[in-house]
């Protein structure tokens, strides 16, 4: 087992409707939270050092998890960071399209997450787009040892997950978040198929559910923010 020290610090960022879905039924994004959602979310990219997203997300629109303008370069250089965050893509298929918008925006670094499962063809294709990759041994990513490895190689000390909930949910099952930042929405779109914060299996016993502890609350217009830290 991976030491916790050796790992970055790991923060979720989610706003999701107020029946817990991150997207419609037919799980492409649209955007639906408010400008101040947004102003956080480039708020807490200024404080990590590397942000990361599953391939879908990436896939799905014009995204390229910047750090959002100068101001929040000129915030990151005052907190003692690069201007640049660094950018990781989750792709254990690495199945993520290579024309998508984030290869044509070279401002920083951008680091792959994938598995053996990904054929060695894509594999290829994608070290052409990206600057490292980290390839899991086995048909699914190894969170823990692929952190290690961002800290050890990156010196990535806080990580900014942005989802979406498969990703999310393999994070807190492998107990690697710490801190999770929710903007909750005024809309409902129910789906039996529509993303949630935390996808996956799930769990069977009630003793296996993350703990959390409520740290701070903001009522911003229609929309409540919550921030958590994650009991271990």
């Amino acid at each position: 087992m991976i030491d916790r020290s050796v790992l970055p610090v790991v923060s979720v960022n989610v706003a999701m409707t107020a029946d817990g879905k991150l997207a419609p039924d037919s799980r492409h994004f649209v955007p639906f939270s408010s400008g101040r959602d947004r102003k956080l979310m480039m708020e807490l990219r200024s404080r990590a050092d590397a942000v990361m997203s599953g391939a879908r997300t990436i896939d799905l629109a014009e995204v390229d998890l910047g750090p959002g303008g100068k101001k929040y370069q000129r915030a990151r250089l005052e907190n003692g960071l690069a201007e640049f965050n660094l950018r990781v893509i989750v792709s254990g298929s690495a199945s993520i399209n290579p024309r998508a918008h984030i290869f044509s925006k070279r401002f920083s670094p951008i680091l792959l997450l994938a598995s053996e499962a990904a054929p060695a063809r894509r594999l290829q294709g994608l070290s052409k787009l990206v600057d490292d990759m980290f390839v899991s041994p086995g048909t699914s990513i190894r969170f823990r040892e692929a952190f290690a490895w961002l800290r050890e190689k990156w010196h990535i000390q806080q990580l900014l997950c942005e989802g979406g909930g498969e990703i999310n949910a393999a994070l807190f099952q492998a107990g690697l978040v710490d801190y999770l930042h929710l903007t909750i929405c005024p809309l409902v779109f129910g789906g039996r198929s529509a993303p949630t914060l935390a996808d996956g299996m799930g769990i069977s016993q009630l003793s296996q559910s993350i703990r959390l502890k409520l740290t701070r609350r903001e009522l911003a217009g229609k929309e409540l923010y919550c921030a958590y830290s994650v009991i271990k």
